[in-house]
């Protein structure tokens, strides 16, 4: 599959706003804490990664009630599901310069009854984008930072109307955005979850 960035110019992807506040202390303390203990761009970005994935429960899997989706949030409170995750991570790549990209899946619903998008990230490596996942490994689920292949959570079925979307965006996704901000706790969160973009 081909990745399209959403905007041509590169440097959107370093941004900061007010999801991906990288600008932000706890996102620049969390950074440096990371970045001094490794070699170059390469092991910064795997431990990033490595950092979200194993050291930030998903919301679901810990049982943690709370919604976050600002960057900051999800490092302070130790908690999101994962496109909260995606943000943080995304946040700590372009806090040390390493252009970031936020991304998504329609995969079936844990009930089989439908589908749920899925967010994850792109990373910009040796001139292409790579796909990463931190949503957090579980049974039956194995994401590994991979700049030689994708590692994902999930390998979408086309037989079962599961898709990746190709788009790069720079920002959240507005309606990812929309219905995160609009969730007083995580059973409401789950009701409204996106089933397409």
């Amino acid at each position: 599959m081909e990745l399209i960035q959403n905007t041509a110019d590169l440097s959107a992807y370093l941004a900061a706003d007010e999801v991906i506040d990288h600008h932000h202390p706890v996102v620049r303390e969390t950074a440096a804490r990371l970045a001094a203990g490794v070699e170059d761009s390469y092991a910064y970005a795997r431990a990033a990664y490595e950092f979200v994935r194993d050291g930030i429960p998903h919301s679901e899997d810990s049982g943690d009630l709370r919604v976050t989706w600002r960057a900051s949030d999800v490092l302070e409170q130790r908690t999101g599901i994962c496109y909260a995750k995606a943000h943080a991570l995304a946040a700590l790549l372009r806090a040390e310069d390493i252009p970031a990209a936020l991304c998504y899946q329609r995969l079936a619903d844990d009930e089989g009854r439908g589908h749920v998008v899925h967010g994850l990230i792109a990373v910009r490596f040796h001139g292409a984008w790579h796909r990463q996942d931190p949503r957090g490994n579980k049974p039956g689920v194995d994401a590994q930072f991979s700049l030689d292949g994708e590692r994902l959570a999930w390998v979408p079925d086309p037989r079962s109307n599961e898709m990746d979307y190709p788009v790069l965006y720079a920002e959240p996704h507005p309606v990812v955005l929309g219905v995160l901000k609009a969730a007083p706790d995580r059973p409401y969160l789950w009701k409204t979850l996106p089933t397409a973009l």
